[in-house]
């Protein structure tokens, strides 16, 4: 799945499928884009759990971490 990565304030990050990044949740806005790339189930991927992405992804329609870790659910 190709997604965009988005840098909000500090080290969180926000991963989304749209390029606008217009899903990301508010409470970590502005968010600035940083970088697109593909994300494929169980293969590494620098900086992203990529089970958890996508997971969240379909679920949510983001996937928000900080400092790598995965803090989805505080914002949803």
């Amino acid at each position: 799945m190709q997604v965009y990565i988005f840098r909000g304030p500090g080290r969180v990050f926000g991963v989304t499928e749209d390029a606008a990044g217009a899903n990301l949740p508010a409470k970590f806005a502005p968010w600035a884009p940083f970088r697109s790339q593909e994300v494929v189930r169980g293969q590494a991927t620098l900086g992203l759990d990529s089970t958890e992405c996508l997971d969240d992804i379909a679920q949510y329609g983001f996937h928000i971490t900080n400092a790598h870790v995965r803090i989805t659910d505080e914002v949803v």
